[in-house]
């Protein structure tokens, strides 16, 4: 039976273009699963198989695969996945965080901290991701490796911990001195990196190393008593394993960042990362034990990393494979489990037979006959396995928190290009909803035209390519739309009497209920009803048919943002009271009091930081104000500014090709969603115009 002690699960995540898929092409070779790197400006890189990400060079989809490395003797396992970059595809680093132990953050040494390093951060602070930092392109002109640490301190809130002193900068950077061994290593370029020489430090950097390697060892001393008294007594008598040993139980409980420095494409540092990984980052024994909710017992259990504890997995991907059908990627927190057995689902309370598990590589899938806990695999041959469902033993019903995903923020019309494709284009949708959950489909109640809505226009694209390739669907598509939301600003209180008499037995249900806005980020129902006013059983579906009312707002039909329902009271009737009943009521109820609690429209609010020269700042600073937006800082960065601003969304279409003109096409932008927010009156009224006509023809 394996140590799970020497078992990594890690991602490797950045902003776009920092080098996280050219560092995990290195690793597959390092580790002897490749035999030749793959460079992803060839289109030939490994983990980035999808035609779309080879033909544009960024990641689409998050890519799974396992190796091998010795490190001190040991062979340590390294279940590796390789997220995207870019915004858009947000919710392929959230998934992977859920079921990830710890995670290695790509920095570009030019561009520091960019603004989707920031949201990957907040990811695996959400879910107490233990991470090292990596600052890749040290080879490039600009490139700072201490400033890059402390951006992660000033702007992520982090606590990097240099562990290595760059030899050299830019053209002439050949190496690294180690702080921890107190050793300097250049890396050989006749194997690619493959093997490295020990040098003396150069005289240049001793006064630097001794500096950092202080710093360091007063740091990690902070986190052990025995060790800090070593410290003030005589630090050289502190040992090489003392420091690996507090720093790895430091960055285990997030106090420390170990931030690492190298460039990928030119194969110098990235062996130090998997060094790293192995002495740093936890194993599935380190971390936390995950609670699931027992269903027999009703109460919350430790799910215990052991082979011999009964089966629990959590689904976090769902994938279709053109020769395997639809695969399910999970990872095992307890148990074995073999090919060809049954799982019990528990969010459709059915059983599920695994006829095959493989162990995945990128797009290629390796058969295996079991898998075990602590491991990371892909099953096939399911009937009902969606995201975020909790596979387990039958005999052990637990469920598991699920994963939670960000709302769309833009959509568009979409329409078979041939009329007898519309089956095709169903499918199609069908299959990519059930891959991706940011992803929503739905059909506007006034045109009757199909909505296809997702995180950007980069999204959409990719979605409507991937259908266009693997299915052999073709779509015209209308203009870009953003997704709006409705909210209540004030409390109303209203009654609410439904009663229908058709002749035999009728409907009656009688409500009294406020409506008004909540803290929560979604919808809150509270029963305040005393004294058996509405029968317990019809509660469940007045509390359905508010939820349901949500979906169609009362200014311009948008959804509901969140909304706390506190129902007060109410009468029924021994014979023509039912569950429908209660239920229509709630939704009638909610169309009248709804106008009543002062609705206000939301829109998206997205956070831009653009880089420009100092002689294009004015002109895109006044763009930024016509498009509403509001400035939040300009910093400098290797003689550029670095504009950092929200704008509505709705302002931003073709951005892009704005910029451009603005700056004689040398400035850069990125984009991501911040927030919902009241949209000025003004813009509120002509969205309501255009949805529903003129918002005052009705009133009287």
């Amino acid at each position: 039976m394996k140590d799970l002690k020497f078992t990594r699960n890690i991602g490797i995540a950045a902003h776009i273009d920092a080098g996280k898929t050219t560092t995990t092409e290195r690793i597959l070779f390092y580790t002897g699963i490749n035999h030749k790197i793959g460079e992803v400006h060839d289109g030939a890189s490994t983990m980035d198989w999808m035609a779309q990400e080879q033909e544009r060079g960024i990641t689409i989809t998050s890519a799974a695969t396992r190796c091998e490395w010795k490190y001190c003797n040991n062979k340590y396992d390294i279940n590796l996945i390789d997220t995207p970059g870019h915004v858009d595809f947000t919710v392929e680093v959230e998934r992977s965080l859920r079921v990830l132990d710890g995670m290695v953050t790509i920095f570009s040494a030019v561009d520091g901290v960019e603004p989707q390093s920031e949201t990957v951060w907040r990811q695996a602070e959400k879910y107490k991701v233990p991470r090292i930092g990596f600052v890749n392109k040290m080879d490039r002109r600009g490139a700072d490796f201490f400033n890059v640490c402390s951006q992660v301190k000033k702007i992520l809130g982090g606590n990097p911990l240099p562990l290595q002193v760059p030899i050299g900068s830019e053209e002439s950077f050949k190496g690294v001195v180690d702080l921890i061994s107190n050793k300097a290593i250049i890396w050989s370029e006749d194997d690619y990196g493959m093997t490295y020489k020990n040098i003396p430090i150069p005289n240049n950097l001793e006064k630097i190393v001794a500096d950092y390697r202080g710093k360091l060892i007063e740091a990690i001393a902070e986190y052990d008593d025995i060790l800090m008294d070593k410290f003030f007594e005589n630090p050289n008598s502190i040992s090489e394993n003392e420091l690996i040993e507090d720093l790895r139980k430091a960055t285990i409980q997030m106090k420390i960042v170990p931030m690492l420095c190298g460039s990928s494409f030119k194969n110098k540092g990235v062996q130090s990362i998997l060094d790293a990984v192995c002495q740093y980052l936890p194993s599935p024994l380190d971390v936390e034990h995950i609670i699931g909710n027992n269903l027999k017992t009703k109460s919350p259990e430790k799910i215990i990393p052991s082979d011999n504890e009964p089966f629990t997995a959590l689904a976090f991907k769902i994938s279709t494979d053109p020769f395997v059908g639809k695969l399910a990627f999970f990872r095992v927190y307890s148990g074995k489990l073999d090919a060809g057995s049954y799982v019990l689902n528990t969010r459709s309370n059915n059983r599920e037979r695994i006829s095959r598990l493989y162990q995945m590589h990128a797009n290629k899938q390796n058969p295996i006959n079991s898998i075990k806990s602590g491991d990371i695999g892909a099953a096939v041959g399911f009937k009902d396995i969606k995201t975020g469902d909790t596979l387990c033993d039958e005999n052990r019903p637990i469920l598991l928190e699920s994963i939670s995903f960000p709302d769309p923020v833009i959509g568009f019309s979409i329409e078979p290009k041939y009329k007898n494709d519309i089956d095709k284009m169903s499918f199609a949708l069908s299959r990519l909803v059930e891959e991706d959950p940011t992803l929503q489909v739905r059909i506007d109640n006034s045109s009757g035209q199909t909505i296809l809505s997702g995180m950007g226009e980069l999204h959409l694209e990719i979605i409507i390519d991937r259908m266009k390739r693997e299915f052999q669907v073709e779509v015209n598509q209308g203009k870009p739309q953003v997704e709006y939301k409705e909210s209540f600003t004030t409390e109303y209180q209203h009654r609410e009497v439904y009663k229908k008499q058709t002749g035999g037995r009728g409907k009656f249900a009688d409500i009294i209920f406020k409506i008004g806005p909540t803290n929560k980020n979604s919808f809150e129902f509270v029963n305040s009803v005393k004294g058996g006013n509405i029968p317990k059983e019809f509660i469940p579906s007045i509390e359905k048919g508010f939820k349901e009312a949500m979906k169609t707002g009362p200014l311009a039909g948008y959804e509901i943002d969140a909304m706390k329902i506190t129902l007060i009271d109410g009468t029924y009737h021994t014979v023509d009271s039912d569950q429908l009943s209660f239920e229509l009521a709630a939704k009638i109820g909610f169309k009248e009091a709804a106008k009543k609690a002062n609705p206000v429209l939301l829109e998206p609010i997205m956070k831009i930081e653009i880089v420009t020269s100092e002689e294009n700042l004015g002109n895109i600073v006044s763009d930024l104000n016509r498009r509403r937006g509001i400035l939040q800082g300009v910093d400098d960065r290797n003689n550029s500014k670095i504009i950092r601003a929200q704008v509505p969304l709705t302002e931003m279409f073709g951005y892009v090709t704005t910029l451009r003109t603005l700056s004689s096409g040398r400035a850069t932008s990125s984009m991501e969603f911040s927030h919902y927010e009241s949209a000025p009156k003004n813009v509120a009224e002509s969205i309501i115009f255009r949805v529903k006509g003129d918002p005052h023809k009705n009133e009287s």
